[in-house]
């Protein structure tokens, strides 16, 4: 089991690696800033329409994917306000501490049962389940730009966001844990949970990525969107 955990933390530190990205980069540019942001739409976007959901409804029934679509989006919606009413400070002028932290709890939602899924893997064949903890880990590294970029952008310091990529990073060997555990004497709803994350991530996508990478510029915006797209297609051919 032990084993199993440290792949999990391995595929987890992709979003630390991420992070370091943006940080060497320093301040970025306003149309540095849409481009990346658009980046990390098409990559959000293209990880639900090409994993979570597909996932999802091979791994439990199309009923369970639709609920936890719509509650994961609901959840999201729902914490969003809360931000905004709890924190009016964070969404004034440019947003981008909201933006960042949401992006962060969506991952991080995202992450746990991605990490019940390596689980899943080993436990119906080793290779899979390292196959898996490859992708995810590779997967998490434009997902831990999406998170450091905004919370860059929005003033926080670089020891608070690698506190914060790091924390998203344990979830993963998290959800393998967990996951190893239930499978022993329960039926883990995998399918739920990820269709939970995609609806959490489609809001993430819609209300607060979109909106952010055009305002400065939307071709750039554009042109990040359809490279994210592009890099996950790549990836899941490739692992």
């Amino acid at each position: 089991m032990g084993g199993m955990v440290l792949q999990g933390l391995l595929a987890g530190l992709g979003t630390c690696l991420g992070a370091l990205i943006v940080i060497t980069c320093n301040r970025l540019r306003p149309g540095t800033f849409s481009l990346l942001m658009g980046f990390a739409s098409g990559v959000m976007a293209a990880v639900i329409i090409f994993d979570l959901l597909p996932s999802s409804l091979r791994y439990g029934t199309t009923l369970a994917a639709f609920t936890g679509l719509v509650g994961g989006a609901g959840i999201l919606a729902t914490l969003d306000l809360g931000i905004k009413i709890l924190s009016p400070g964070t969404v004034t002028g440019n947003g981008y501490l909201r933006v960042g932290c949401l992006i962060a709890i969506g991952i991080a939602l995202h992450d746990f049962p991605e990490g019940l899924a390596i689980a899943a893997g080993f436990a119906a064949a080793g290779k899979l389940g390292l196959l898996l903890a490859l992708a995810i880990g590779i997967h998490n590294i434009p997902e831990g730009m999406a998170v450091s970029a905004p919370l860059r952008a929005g003033g926080l310091s670089i020891t608070r966001v690698l506190a914060i990529s790091l924390l998203i990073s344990l979830v993963t060997p998290a959800g393998v844990f967990a996951g190893l555990i239930l499978m022993e004497n329960h039926h883990v709803p995998i399918g739920a949970l990820m269709a939970f994350a995609a609806g959490a991530m489609t809001y993430i996508v819609l209300g607060a990525l979109a909106p952010v990478s055009y305002r400065n510029n939307g071709r750039l915006a554009c042109l990040g969107a359809v490279a994210g797209i592009l890099l996950i297609l790549a990836l899941d051919f490739i692992v």
